[in-house]
Order: structure tokens, then sequence, then C-alpha cells
């Protein structure tokens, strides 16, 4: 164990410590502890960190401090499991990059147009955040070249696992030089990346913080329900126990639109996440969601995988699902950096067999059975209190956060209070405005050139 969590006694370069201080970085978590001092000395690291622990920063942290921004290579590349981690993951660098002048950080994911991509590649990235298929797919046709790799990062690579990447990493493994860095993140240590370390490691260090992590506070509870009512009875306990933000687990995509639609008609605003969806249909599902302009996320596991949006006040589970350790993902992303969530999961008496599984597999894990009470008259918990704006352009027309507060606020506009999370793509971008504020925001864009161009500005409902 570490003696400090300072991150000045790291050492890393002038630009990320002034950058951390900014960003209220004040000290680091326990995996960032443990791992930053060998990535920094350049070792080969294989962690096990639950998500949400900062393991992106110290990768981050890790692979920037050694970048050369003067050789315009590809010099780092992480490997995620899916499209919006992916993404995630690229947006925290781009955050501890701030400071650091000319860095280029480019996402390499399915859902954009190949041609896109490669013309973004030929203006020669540093870093590389990807998922593998599209990876692959560069490197087979020449638009991609890892000559140059120093640091090669895999971020829940138990999850790539089961996803059946095994493959396409073996594949994309072929185009790296031999020396480099390369580092491993897992939340578990299955036997398949014991494997997989084994060979594409060299001597790595072994860091496993689960056991010292503080343990989530999470009040698990079960209804009993039926086939008839599983719908009204989830309405019932989301206006119950539910927050600002609730994540909806389904089993299956048909079951996620047909929640979605349910949850809508009874006036609850809820977007659905799954397989379906084209990436400009999930960004926008994910950016409303994290910026509280829907207050239900209803997913399935798939779509959710490599989800990470901060204080998610309850989980519902539809239904359970069939194998305990996606039950442990699932409520794992509530009661999060020492604070207490709740997991509610529906249950028919068909379906008890699950809860026996899951409480057989991990014998600390006691889900109490609850009765449903009714919801608090005036109860408005489930009312998000924004609205997110789509503007026209995005990141390939050079426009910045600052650009977009300062049309909305400048000459009598909105005040600054009002305006909640800015995202950037590489088309379009996304605001959140306080529901008072929004048609007053709508017309300052209309009406005010940002950066001597007018842009179209539309609410998403």
């Amino acid at each position: 164990m570490s003696d400090s969590t300072d991150f000045s006694l790291l050492k890393l370069r002038s630009e990320l410590l002034r950058n951390l201080t900014d960003l209220n970085y004040n000290e680091m978590t326990l995996v960032q502890a443990e791992t930053l001092p060998l990535l920094i000395d350049g070792r080969d690291v294989l962690a096990r960190a639950k998500t949400g622990s900062g393991k992106t920063a110290a990768f981050g942290l890790g692979l920037l401090n050694k970048l050369n921004v003067n050789l315009f290579k590809v010099q780092a590349l992480v490997l995620c499991p899916t499209r919006e981690l992916a993404d995630q993951v690229a947006k925290e660098i781009r955050r501890l990059a701030r400071r650091i002048p000319n860095i280029k950080i480019l996402s390499v994911c399915g859902g954009t147009p190949l041609r896109d991509q490669t013309a973004s590649l030929q203006r020669s990235p540093h870093i590389i955040v990807g998922t593998p298929g599209r990876v692959h797919k560069h490197l087979r046709s020449g638009t991609l070249n890892l000559g140059q790799l120093q640091t090669f990062v895999l971020d829940e690579a138990d999850r790539m696992l089961d996803m059946g990447f095994m493959n396409e990493l073996d594949a994309i493994l072929a185009f790296m030089p031999d020396e480099r860095q390369t580092v491993l993140f897992s939340a578990t240590y299955p036997e398949a990346i014991a494997d997989i370390s084994a060979r594409v490691q060299c001597e790595p260090q072994t860091v496993d913080v689960t056991e010292d992590e503080q343990p989530a506070q999470i009040l698990q509870t079960w209804c009993a329900v039926t086939r008839e009512n599983r719908n009204a009875e989830l309405v019932r306990v989301l206006r119950v126990w539910g927050g600002t933000l609730n994540l909806v687990f389904c089993n299956t995509k048909i079951d996620c639109a047909e929640v979605t639609k349910y949850l809508r008609a009874e006036g609850i605003v809820a977007v659905a996440l799954h397989g379906d969806l084209d990436q400009t249909q999930r960004n926008q599902v994910l950016v409303r969601f994290s910026n509280r302009s829907a207050s239900v996320l209803i997913a399935t596991d798939v779509a959710a995988r490599g989800l990470d949006v901060k204080n998610i006040d309850a989980i519902f589970n539809y239904e359970l699902p069939q194998q305990a350790e996606i039950y442990v993902h699932r409520i794992g992303r509530t009661g999060r950096a020492g604070k207490t969530g709740i997991a509610v999961s529906l249950i028919e008496d068909r379906e008890i067999w699950r809860l026996e599984e899951i409480e057989k597999a991990l014998p600390d894990t006691v889900l109490q059975q609850r009765g449903i009470p009714d919801a608090k008259r005036g109860d408005d918990s489930l009312v998000p209190l924004m609205t997110t704006v789509q503007i026209s352009g995005g990141r390939k027309n050079k426009l910045r956060p600052g650009d977009l507060l300062g049309a909305l606020t400048a000459q009598g506009g909105i005040p600054g209070s009002a305006v909640g999370s800015i995202d950037f793509f590489d088309a379009y971008c996304y605001v959140a405005i306080e529901d008072a504020y929004v048609a007053k925001a709508l017309r300052q864009l209309s009406d005010r050139p940002i950066k001597g161009r007018k842009y179209r500005a539309r609410a998403r409902k």
C-alpha cells in the first residue's frame, strides 16, 4: 500500500500536476496510488479494480506522462469493449491533457464512417482510444500504423473476453512493436486474463485493490410481481424509491423498448439503450441521461457494458439476470464514492430460483423482500429539471464549451447558472438547459452567430 495519496509526490510532468489541481483531483484513489508509480516507471501492470475506482485517470496519466507531443505518431492505444466506454475514456484523457498543447486524441469505434476516421488518422493522432473490431479494420487497411507505439492499455479486459474479442486482440497484437508498456485493467480475474497477461506482458506487476476498496453501501431488496402487473409495479417502485437518475435493466431489447413506451405513457421521462440504436442515437440517449434531462434509462446488459454515469441513485431489475456476476455488475453502478444506493428487483414466483442462485453464489448478499408502499402525493423526484438542446456544430467546427456559454449568456441571455453539462461530438454538440430557460436559450442560439456562423438548435425530448 502506498504511504501517500498526494499527486504532487509523483514524477508527473508539471502540466499534468497543474491540471489536476484545476480539476480538483486532490488525492489519489486507491487504484491510482497503487498503479501510478509503476506506470510512471514504465512497468507492465495487471490491475484488478472495480468500475468507478479511478482507473481511467490512472492509466491516462501514465500514458500522457511519457508522451512526446513533437512526435506525430500513434504512441498510445487504449482498447475498450464498447463504444460508450471508449468515448468516456477519450473524454477523460482529453480532460487530463488540457494543459499539454497540441495533443491529438482520436476515438476509433464502429458507428462512425470509415472515411471520416481515415481522414482523422491521416492527421497523426498521438493517442487512439477504440474498440477492437474497428481498430483491427484500420490496421488491416493500412490507415493505422502502430510502429511507434509506446503504451498499450486493455481496459475492462474481462468484458472484452466475454464479448468474444479474443481473435481481434490477437490480430491487433501482431501490428505492435515488441518493446512497449502493456497495461491490463479488469474487474475480475478469470483464468483467461492470466493467459493473456502471460502472452502480452513482460514481468507485470500485479495490483488488486478490490478487497481494500470501501464496500458499496447498497440497499438490496425485491418485490413480488405477476406477469400481468410487472409494468405497473415498476412504475410504483420507481415513484417510491427512485431518485434523479435511475437505471432499469431488462434482459431483452424487446422488453427494453416496451418498458420505455409504458413509462413514457405514464408521464415518466425515460430513454432506452439497446442494440438497435445507431451511434448518433446512442450518444443522444447517454447524454440526455447523464445530463439529467431524462430521469430513467432502460438498458440491456450488453448495451450498458462500459456505461459509467456518476451519481446513479437507484438500480431496478425489471427481471433478474440468470448469472450472479451480471447482477453484481448491474447494482455496482450505484452506491459509489461513499454514497448510498438502492437496488430493487421485480420477481415472479416462477423466477424465485434466480434469486436463490444469486444468494447462493454471493453468500454475503441478502435481498430483503418488501411490499411496495404508496408514493407520496406531489412527489416530483422523477421530473427532470433540465432539457437537452442539440446544436448542429461540434469539434470539427472548432467549437468549444466557452463559445456556447458565451452565446447563451451574452447581452441579456440566460444566466450561466441555468446551463448544465456540455458534450461535444465531431458534427454536433449538446447542452443541458434548465427547463424554465429552454425557449429563451433556443432564441438566443438561433439569433446569435457563434464564431461568425449560425447553427441550428433544437430541444431533444
